[in-house]
């Protein structure tokens, strides 16, 4: 089978061919479609990334149609049934699972940076009693890059690797330290021989009215959270740390701009979205009326559909089977059996099936989080911390391809063409005649 596409320009019947690798042709080879020798050469048009890939990734593999989604050739069912977190973390970072004393040296390496120095504790002081805890996470992760100028070097493998495991170790503490300062409550130092989410869990209700969630099974909840968001092929927020790293800018700042396009409604702000939507419709007998309305127009569906995923949310599956283990602690979460419900309802309407609408991974989080203490303003928090992960592997990879350069997209101009400036902006007139009129 000949691997190539020609491409026949009706402007000068002029052919081209070009080679097909993992089914795509590069852009750069439609430059060689001309009208005229000096013609900049032909582009292709895709707002918002729609069907063009950026890079070649070994990281996460999703299918969309069929719903499934690996991290590194792994089932993410798999991962998230028999791993921990960090294992899950070592196996994106590095390739491959570790070894037991792979783990132990990546355990021991992360818990080493587990803190943080008293200046960034005052900084984070510095912020109002009502901020928002992923603005404190941004700003704070973008200070960590004044504290570690090695970081700057960032085609050193040693360290690239100093950066992660100081990210990976810091996120969870800063995250912590937010919720804390906006309840005016103490901050609470990592203890050596927590789990990671156990650890998160100690920084964020220790000597707190929430103190007994501190709860192993809930700790188990949550790791299988952590894990199921670790990475999701290249979304927005990955975009952006791509896009930033492209430009050699250190970690702890490309991770920062990152999390902040995280924290956007249209990313990381879904699961909010959804228990607004289900305390909107109240009850099971509201459902059908609220359907009506989404089916006209009038309302949102949320948590429903995904740009990627044309079938069900793998993820969502893992969420919903890890809801009755919490709920067994904490008591169920009343919004479940309406989310259940509403899942019943929109998955047996035609409406929704022949357009592919199904649960995401946000239907479900925010119940499971509220069940467990959290506040909606912390949802995006526990986004990032897991997703920094993803983020790092990216960037990592990114780094060390000689293919990539400096993110740099091309533009369609539709503006005006070359025009006269005014004659009566000669330079220092019309500064003389504003000010003027101000006296």
């Amino acid at each position: 089978m000949d691997n190539t596409v020609t491409v026949t320009d009706n402007r000068t019947e002029k052919q081209y061919t070009f080679p097909v690798t993992h089914d795509t042709i590069r852009a750069m080879d439609l430059r060689k479609i001309k009208v005229n020798p000096d013609d900049f050469g032909m582009m292709s048009y895709d707002p918002a990334f729609m069907n063009t890939a950026s890079c070649q990734s070994k990281i996460t593999f999703i299918d969309g149609d069929k719903g499934i989604l690996r991290y590194r050739g792994y089932d993410i069912a798999d991962l998230a049934e028999h791993c921990t977190f960090p294992q899950v973390a070592y196996l994106v970072i590095h390739g491959e699972l570790p070894t037991p004393e792979q783990e132990a040296e990546w355990l021991a390496a992360i818990r080493i940076h587990m803190g943080i120095f008293e200046n960034i504790k005052k900084f984070m002081e510095g912020f109002r009693y009502d901020a928002h805890p992923m603005g404190m996470l941004v700003s704070t992760i973008a200070a960590l890059s004044t504290f570690y100028p090695d970081a700057k070097n960032v085609r050193s493998h040693e360290n690239q690797m100093h950066s992660i495991h100081r990210i990976i170790g810091k996120i969870p503490i800063i995250a912590a330290y937010g919720y804390r300062h906006s309840k005016g409550l103490d901050y609470i130092a990592p203890e050596q021989n927590l789990g990671y989410a156990e650890n998160f869990m100690h920084m964020m209700w220790d000597r707190s009215p929430l103190q007994h969630l501190k709860h192993p099974v809930l700790a188990r909840a949550l790791d299988v959270l952590f894990i199921l968001h670790i990475d999701h092929e290249q979304n927005c927020s990955t975009n952006a740390m791509r896009a930033v790293g492209s430009s050699e800018a250190d970690p702890f700042l490309s991770t920062a701009a990152a999390a902040a396009a995280l924290a956007g409604p249209l990313h990381g702000g879904a699961n909010e979205a959804v228990l607004k939507m289900l305390d909107e419709i109240g009850s099971k007998e509201n459902i059908p009326a609220f359907i009506k309305g989404v089916k006209e127009g009038k309302e949102k569906l949320m948590g429903f559909g995904h740009r990627v995923y044309k079938n069900y949310d793998p993820r969502a599956r893992m969420i919903k089977k890890t809801a009755e283990s919490v709920f067994e602690i904490t008591g169920r979460n009343k919004k479940i059996d309406l989310a259940m419900e509403l899942e019943r309802i929109a998955l047996s309407d035609d409406y929704f099936i022949s357009r592919k609408l199904y649960p995401n991974v946000d239907f479900y989080s925010g119940i499971i989080y509220e069940a467990m203490g959290l506040e909606p303003k912390m949802f995006t928090v526990l986004f990032a911390i897991p997703r920094a992960v993803g983020w790092l592997a990216q960037w990592q990879e990114l780094i060390n391809d000689p293919e990539q350069k400096i993110a740099r997209p091309r533009q369609v101009y539709i503006g005006y063409d070359q025009r006269p400036l005014p004659d009566s902006y000669t330079y220092g007139a019309r500064t003389e005649e504003a000010l003027v009129s101000t006296h």
